[in-house]
């Protein structure tokens, strides 16, 4: 008698970021596909996190996250977004950002509850709101800016409505949240009992003198969210999958529950040495400038190929449109672009459960200036 399983995720395959990064190593492609930078991480950070594993701090750190490095987090939002953090009760370190979002969902969720999560999305928002028993309520984002239609937004609230997910600097887009969108935010939940799932691990990459528009800033929406972040994508170490979330005590007592009997506790001598760490500003404070130079100087090798670029004003990524010279679908010109140009992208309509195809392709740009211009070089070449 063989065993069976009814999948809890029947809709759901091998990412694609594993897909195209298959097919990148197989081809000796560049890989633009995956988030992820190609360059050192910071020699002082790794230095700490040896000097905290040579000091013995080797064993469990406490459930909630090592508390020198959560009143660091602390002391960082206030100078920040001026919001006063409680780093016992309101603070918790997590395996990741994409952990952080998943707990937060299997917190709030019951089955039958609806959640508002705007497209083209990260791809775990949709298979996390599904695993809990929850229906997405798929809302697209208007293209090819990529802004929130909230007048949409409002039709699709309902009663069954639990959550609205948030993501700003966007991943795929590169789009990120206005003060206008936070105040049709702020009056389309004011008296509802709506959740947030803010996922902000872009918060200091971001571009052209902009705010990040954290909803940590609003104390009338921080009330009702959970705010997710990464280390990873600060400090360019996406591999030590380390992260944390804020929420309002109440709510973050619940979060813990379901964190106590995943993991349970995190990394010890990272949060040593991230703790440390983060008592240096420059870090991060000096991220977004670090990263535009990469955005801008890929946007001036891109100039000389035949795409047409979208704005990024966050993140590591940044859209590229064909439409005007190929009518492929997005998943094979992609492929096309590994095997005859060495070249390694996302397609866009990845990110959508529809599948939607506009003809646009995700490339990762925080990598060396010498992955840029082969990758570029390639691309000149694309028979169109």
């Amino acid at each position: 008698m063989s065993l069976e399983i009814t999948s809890k995720l029947p809709n759901v395959g091998t990412t694609i970021f594993t897909v195209m990064s298959s097919l990148a190593s197989e081809y000796n492609a560049v890989n633009l596909g995956q988030g992820f930078p190609d360059f050192p991480m910071n020699s002082e950070l790794i230095a700490k996190v040896n000097e905290a594993m040579l000091k013995g701090y080797n064993q469990y750190a406490h459930m909630n996250g090592y508390m020198p490095l959560r009143e660091v987090l602390a002391e960082k939002i206030f100078n920040i977004y001026n919001a006063k953090i409680d780093p016992e009760k309101e603070i918790t370190i997590t395996p990741g950002g994409t952990y952080a979002i998943y707990t937060a969902l299997t917190t709030v969720l019951r089955p039958g509850d609806e959640v508002i999560v705007f497209q083209p999305c990260y791809d775990s928002y949709i298979p996390n709101v599904e695993i809990n028993g929850a229906l997405p309520v798929l809302i697209p984002l208007q293209y090819p800016e990529y802004n929130i239609d909230w007048n949409a937004v409002r039709n699709a609230i309902s009663h069954r409505t639990r959550m609205i997910i948030l993501n700003s600097p966007n991943n795929p887009t590169g789009a990120i949240l206005s003060e206008k969108d936070m105040e049709e935010l702020r009056k389309l939940v004011h008296g509802t009992s709506i959740f947030i799932l803010s996922d902000e691990v872009y918060e200091h990459v971001i571009f052209d003198n902009l705010t990040h528009n954290s909803i940590l800033r609003y104390p009338d929406l921080r009330d009702r969210s959970f705010v997710c972040f990464s280390f990873g994508k600060i400090y360019h170490c996406t591999g030590w999958k380390i992260g944390y979330c804020v929420a309002p005590a109440a709510v973050m007592r619940e979060f813990r529950k379901v964190h106590q009997f995943n993991c349970f506790s995190c990394d010890s001598p990272k949060q040593i040495a991230l703790s440390e760490f983060l008592e240096q500003p420059i870090h991060y404070t000096a991220l977004g400038n670090f990263i535009q130079q990469k955005r801008d100087y890929f946007l001036s090798l891109m100039n000389a190929t035949p795409f047409r670029m979208h704005n990024s004003f966050g993140s590591y990524f940044i859209l590229g449109s064909y439409g005007h010279f190929s009518n492929e679908q997005e998943m094979d010109f992609a492929i096309r672009l590994v095997k005859d140009c060495g070249v390694a992208s996302i397609p866009v309509s990845a990110f959508y459960r529809n599948g939607t195809d506009n003809k646009v392709l995700r490339f990762c740009f925080c990598k060396k200036e010498e992955t840029l211009e082969k990758s570029a070089e390639k691309l000149r070449k694309l028979h169109c």
